[in-house]
């Protein structure tokens, strides 16, 4: 660790971290506009997909300005972008203004996770990265939970100053990211120069060549189409089955979220004392109890049983497969890095497909889809050494 880069410096990047989840707003916000614009489930489900949509664009770019202009600048500029986007909303809510601002949170998105995750490897000096990385997704999550109770609390909470409703959430996540942004800007943190000659595009696609980059992206890119997928339908389901208001059923979100939050705390625990292969076994066992549960289920502890499940046991997949790939190639870390942010380009996909199965089928069919994504997982566990 160089002496100019204080420990103290974890504390803004992990806010950083909460900044992160503000993406996860995107699952209860676009079950709010459906409701406000009176949207089918495949127009909806366009809102999560375009959030996503970006990271195919920009995490491998992002990747390369790393090189030139270093982790903590990328980071202030991706925190720049989600602020912006946080202030549209509170302008209107017609379908263009919600386009453009689901837009700028998933490019600010791609842009911080992909530059944020190595910096925390610059900050704390390398080891123990599956862990360090589980408990940032532990800060992300409590963004991530606390977005469905911002949003029923503004629901019955008009503010009639500016009629914000739900929205308030944005005003709410909005001063957090302007904090973050000021704080991070305000904290010395010096950063190892690059060795040789960065890599260009063509080659940073290449690094997809070795398979446990390409597996590891892979699974990102399930892991991020289950949250997203559980995110957006899990009100739905229970809206579906048990007849439940939006306002009532906004808490299945909360509930998945609380679970992944505990999952990542409890995880980085886990992910010290126990090897990495068995953990990640009992993780997708879980999930696919609840895909079980989500597709079968029409009781509400059931459901809610499943929903906790698929939280806990999605919330260490992506620290898992992030480090294997990352410490496959130490010396190509933000290019590797890039790539695999790319894989949260599975949240534009998934949901698009959970769309037009609930359109077909009900909410039975959305579940199918994100079963296809757990039975990849189990796949990955071989990639896994028994050792790690």
């Amino acid at each position: 660790m160089n002496n100019k880069t204080s420990k103290l410096a974890i504390i803004p990047v992990m806010l950083c971290f909460f900044c992160m989840g503000f993406v996860d707003l995107v699952g209860i916000a676009s079950n709010y506009v459906k409701e406000d614009l009176s949207l089918t489930d495949s127009v909806a489900n366009i809102f999560p997909s375009l959030v996503f949509f970006w990271f195919l664009i920009f995490s491998v770019p992002t990747g390369m300005l790393m090189n030139r202009i270093g982790r903590k600048k990328t980071v202030l500029l991706s925190l720049l972008v989600t602020v912006v986007s946080l202030i549209l909303p509170l302008f209107g809510e017609n379908f263009g203004i919600m386009l453009i601002a689901f837009s700028l949170l998933g490019i600010g998105n791609a842009l911080m996770q992909t530059s944020l995750n190595p910096l925390v490897s610059t900050v704390m000096g390398g080891g123990n990265l599956a862990s360090t990385l589980t408990f940032g997704q532990f800060v992300k999550a409590i963004a991530s939970f606390s977005a469905p109770y911002l949003a029923m609390w503004g629901a019955t909470h008009v503010i009639p100053e500016f009629g914000w409703n739900w929205r308030v959430l944005f005003a709410i996540f909005l001063v957090v990211g302007a904090l973050s942004t000021l704080w991070l800007w305000a904290t010395p943190i010096e950063e190892a120069p690059i060795e040789g000659k960065p890599s260009t595009f063509v080659e940073c696609f290449k690094l997809l060549g070795t398979p446990i980059v390409l597996l590891s992206f892979l699974g990102i890119m399930c892991h991020v189409g289950i949250d997203v997928g559980t995110n957006t339908t899990a009100p739905k389901i229970l809206m579906e089955r048990l007849g439940m208001t939006l306002n009532e059923a906004a808490f299945a979100t909360s509930l998945y979220f609380i679970f992944r939050t505990i999952g990542c705390l409890t995880g980085s625990f886990f992910l010290r004392v126990l090897r990495m292969r068995t953990f990640f076994i009992i993780s997708v066992c879980m999930m696919a109890l609840s895909m079980c549960g989500l597709y079968f289920g029409h009781d509400k502890l059931v459901l809610y049983a499943a929903i906790a499940l698929v939280g806990y046991g999605n919330s260490n997949v992506f620290s898992i497969c992030f480090a294997t790939a990352l410490e496959s190639l130490p010396n190509k870390q933000n290019e590797v890095s890039g790539l695999m942010i790319m894989g949260l380009f599975g949240g534009t996909v998934f949901p698009l497909l959970m769309g037009f199965m609930s359109d077909a089928m009900g909410q039975a069919g959305a579940v199918l889809v994100m079963a296809v994504g757990v039975l990849y997982l189990f796949t990955y566990i071989k990639q896994l050494s028994s050792k790690a």
